[in-house]
C-alpha cells in the first residue's frame, strides 16, 4: 500500500500546484487587466485628439524632451525597454514597478505626438513589471517570479491585443528561442483568459480582421506563398538591421539623450512634411486596415520603416509589433498582387510572416494569425510561418532573445541574437 499512498501525495501535490497557479494567474490577469484597460483607453483617446487635431506631430520634440525628464527623475535613464523584462526571465535582474508607470506616460506622450510606435512594448514592460510586483507581495522565490512575471506580459498582450491564446505562448516563447516555458502554461493561459475577459466587458477595442480569398490549398498559390513569405524572411531582417544601426548613430552624434530624442522628433516632423502624410505617425491600424482591404501604397512599408527606426532610435517609447504589423500587411498587399496572390491574402501572410521573423516565436505566430484571420487560410500561415522562421535567420527585436536551438538542424546553440545569416 506503499505504493498507492506516493501516488495519492504526488496527485495531492500536483493538484495543489495546479490550483496555486490558477489562483495566482487569476490574480494577475485581474491586476493587469485593470492596468491593461486604463491604458487602452488612454490611447484610443489620445490617439482620437491626434487625428482631430493634425498639428500634433509638431509637438514631437517637446513631447520628447518631457519623456527624457520623466525617465531622469525616476532615475531609470538607462532602461532597456522590453529587452530587460526578457532578460529578467534569463537573470536576476529585477523589474521595479516604476518601470509601468513610466512606460504608461511616455508611451502615451508618443502617440499622441504621432511617433511611430506601437503599444504592445508597453504592454509586456506593464505587465512584467505588474507581476513582478506581485511576486514580491506573495513572497515568491526566485524561480516561480519568473513565471508570474510571464503571466504578467500575457496578461497585459491579451488585453491589448484581443488574442489570448497568442498572448499566453508569446510570453513563454520569446525570451529563449527553440524551448517553450511549459512550467508556466497554466498560469499564463489563466492571466491572458481572464485579462482578456475584463478588457472586453470594459469595452476596450481589439481588431478582427477578415481576408478576402477565394483560393484553395494547392501548388502554384503555395510556392507564391513560398515566394513572399522569404521576401518578408529577408525584410525583417533589413528592419532589424535599420533599428540596431539607428540606434548606433544617434547614440554616437548624440551623447545628450535631451537633444538625441529632440532632433529625431525634428526629423520626423520634417519626413511628415516632405511625404506630405500622416498615415507613418501612430501606430498606423488605418493603414494596416486598408492593405488587407486589398489597397496599399507600394513603398509605405519602407516609411513606416524609416519613421519606426528614427523613433525608437530617437529615444521615444512604445513598442516595434505593431510597425512590424504595419510593413508585412503593406508589403504583402504589394507584392502578394504581383504575384497573382488576392491582395488581402498578400496583407495577411506579409503581417504574419515579418512578425515570425522580427520576433523568432513561430507558435505564437500561427497562433495570433488564427486569432486574427480565423482558419480558412490556416494553411497559407503555417507555409509562411515555418519559411520566415527558419529564414529569417538569429535576428531579432530584442538584443536579450537567446537562440537554445539551431534553426537549421538539431543542434543546441544557446547564444544571444546576432547579426550575421
Amino acid at each position: 500500500m506503499n505504493w498507492l499512498r506516493a501516488y495519492a501525495e504526488k496527485i495531492y501535490r500536483n493538484l495543489g500546484q495546479y490550483f496555486r497557479w490558477l489562483l495566482f494567474g487569476g490574480v494577475t490577469g485581474v491586476a493587469v487587466g485593470l492596468f491593461a484597460s486604463l491604458f487602452s483607453w488612454c490611447l484610443i483617446h489620445v490617439t482620437a485628439f491626434r487625428m482631430g487635431h493634425r498639428y500634433m506631430f509638431l509637438m514631437l520634440p517637446l513631447g520628447g524632451l518631457l519623456i527624457v525628464f520623466m525617465y531622469k527623475a525616476f532615475h531609470f535613464e538607462n532602461n532597456g525597454g522590453t529587452d530587460s523584462v526578457i532578460e529578467s526571465i534569463h537573470s536576476e535582474i529585477t523589474i521595479p514597478f516604476r518601470m509601468a508607470l513610466l512606460i504608461f506616460g511616455s508611451t502615451i506622450v508618443t502617440i499622441l505626438c504621432g511617433g511611430s510606435v506601437g503599444r504592445e512594448g508597453a504592454a509586456l514592460q506593464i505587465g512584467g513589471s505588474i507581476g513582478k510586483k506581485l511576486g514580491d507581495i506573495f513572497h515568491f522565490n526566485v524561480k516561480d517570479k519568473k513565471i508570474i512575471l510571464m503571466s504578467g506580459m500575457a496578461a497585459a498582450f491579451a488585453a491589448l491585443f484581443g488574442t489570448p491564446m497568442a498572448a499566453a505562448f508569446f510570453a513563454m516563447e520569446v525570451s529563449s528561442v527553440g524551448i517553450m516555458y511549459y512550467a508556466a502554461l497554466v498560469p499564463c493561459i489563466c492571466a491572458a483568459l481572464i485579462a482578456h475577459k475584463i478588457a472586453f466587458s470594459l469595452g476596450v477595442q481589439t481588431e478582427n480582421f477578415h481576408v478576402m480569398n477565394d483560393l484553395e490549398l494547392s501548388l502554384i498559390p503555395g510556392l507564391k506563398v513560398v515566394v513572399l513569405a522569404i521576401c518578408c524572411a529577408i525584410l525583417s531582417i533589413l528592419f532589424c538591421m535599420m533599428l540596431q544601426m539607428g540606434e548606433a548613430l544617434f547614440k554616437k552624434y548624440f551623447s545628450n539623450l535631451y537633444i538625441r530624442i529632440a532632433s529625431g522628433g525634428l526629423l520626423l516632423i520634417l519626413l511628415t512634411l516632405i511625404c506630405g502624410s500622416q498615415d507613418y505617425l501612430g501606430t498606423g491600424m488605418p493603414v494596416i486596415e486598408r492593405a488587407l482591404s486589398g489597397s496599399a501604397i507600394p513603398w509605405a512599408f519602407f516609411f513606416k520603416m524609416l519613421f519606426t527606426v528614427i523613433t525608437i532610435s530617437a529615444g521615444y517609447k512604445g513598442g516595434e509589433i505593431v510597425p512590424s504589423l504595419f510593413i508585412g500587411a503593406t508589403f504583402g498587399c504589394t507584392l502578394g498582387a504581383l504575384l497573382g496572390l488576392p491582395a488581402s491574402l498578400g496583407a495577411a501572410v506579409g503581417m504574419i510572416a515579418v512578425f515570425c521573423g522580427v520576433t523568432n516565436c513561430p507558435v505564437t505566430s500561427i497562433l495570433i494569425a488564427f486569432e486574427l484571420f480565423g482558419f480558412d487560410d490556416a494553411y497559407y500561415f503555417l507555409i509562411a510561418v515555418a519559411t520566415s522562421y527558419m529564414l529569417s535567420g538569429y535576428y531579432s527585436l530584442y538584443h536579450s532573445q537567446t537562440i537554445v536551438y539551431s534553426k537549421f538542424e538539431n543542434k543546441y546553440v544557446n547564444q544571444p541574437t546576432s547579426h550575421r545569416f
